[in-house]
């Protein structure tokens, strides 16, 4: 069952479906070229599917929301009460989604979520809940900053807490890290944990228009269209300082990747379409592994 939510107007009966005009925008053609090339003989995959109504993309929202933090969970990015995933509701562009406070990423399903304005009041969903008030200091500014990022990714994970405290970017030392390629950021004013409005609008000042940015001593932020896309950018960005970390370490020379073969791997990879059909795999495999309890 769909969590409520609290809403004036009468039920929703406006359509969601794609409107677009005959002719194909640049970004519309780039992901078009991408998604037909990620596949041999350009059979294309599905994408990101459309929906009639706004309660059944808020469903689908919920239930992928829910999917990407039993995937953190598997992979380890919980740590206590920490971290986050908001996602900007369908219907109301002022409204977002976000976990509760103090409930495992392991345990979360989609109705256990929490829908909150940007000014902070909790209007649907799980409404007896708590929410993390640095998560909303974070999420709101950044939903308000970024009227194109639909989902965020925040936790405090191993090795993005690690690669933190370099503050610095990651290196473009191998093909899937080019995903982020001159996409990400890194914020070094840390200001202690972000419970104040302006420490959450310093950070999406300092993620601009990017994809994710490093957090100095603290950790990782991704954002994107859905929060498919946003979830894989977390996880990939989190493996890739890893991956840095090791290479780093083993004291050798290294090759990178060129600004050329860098900027093709990134508009063949890293389209919100390209992005949000990587994830897939992941999801599926929650799906089957819990029954699919975590849509409930």
């Amino acid at each position: 069952m769909a969590p409520a939510l609290t809403t004036t107007t009468a039920a929703v009966t406006a359509t969601v479906s794609d409107s677009d005009s005959l002719q194909l925008s640049s970004a519309k053609m780039r992901s078009h070229e991408a998604m037909v090339g990620m596949a041999h003989k350009g059979k294309r995959l599905a994408g990101i599917p459309k929906f009639s109504t706004f309660a059944e993309k808020r469903q689908w929202q919920l239930e992928h929301m829910a999917g990407a933090f039993r995937v953190f969970a598997r992979e380890g990015y919980a740590e206590g009460i920490s971290g986050h995933i908001s996602v900007r509701d369908p219907e109301f562009e002022d409204r977002f989604w976000i976990n509760p406070l103090g409930v495992h990423f392991g345990l979360l399903k989609a109705s256990d979520m929490v829908c909150v304005n940007l000014d902070g009041d909790v209007v649907g969903g799980n409404v007896d809940a708590s929410i993390n008030n640095a998560g909303f200091q974070i999420h709101s500014s950044v939903h308000r900053a970024r009227k194109d990022v639909h989902a965020i990714c925040h936790t405090h994970s191993p090795h993005g807490r690690a690669w933190s405290a370099f503050a610095r970017p990651l290196e473009m030392i191998n093909q899937d890290v080019c995903y982020l390629y001159k996409a990400h950021s890194v914020y070094s004013e840390y200001g202690g944990i972000a419970n104040e409005e302006s420490e959450g609008e310093r950070i999406a000042k300092n993620l601009g228009d990017g994809k994710a940015c490093i957090l100095m001593n603290h950790g990782l932020l991704t954002v994107g269209e859905t929060v498919d896309e946003a979830a894989y950018l977390f996880c990939l960005m989190e493996r890739s300082c890893m991956i840095q970390m090791l290479a780093d370490s083993a004291g050798h020379k290294k090759n990178y990747v060129s600004d050329e073969e860098a900027a093709y791997n990134f508009r063949m990879a890293s389209t919100p379409e390209t992005l949000y059909t990587e994830f897939q795999p992941h999801y599926q495999y929650e799906e089957a592994m819990s029954g699919g309890s975590f849509k409930q």
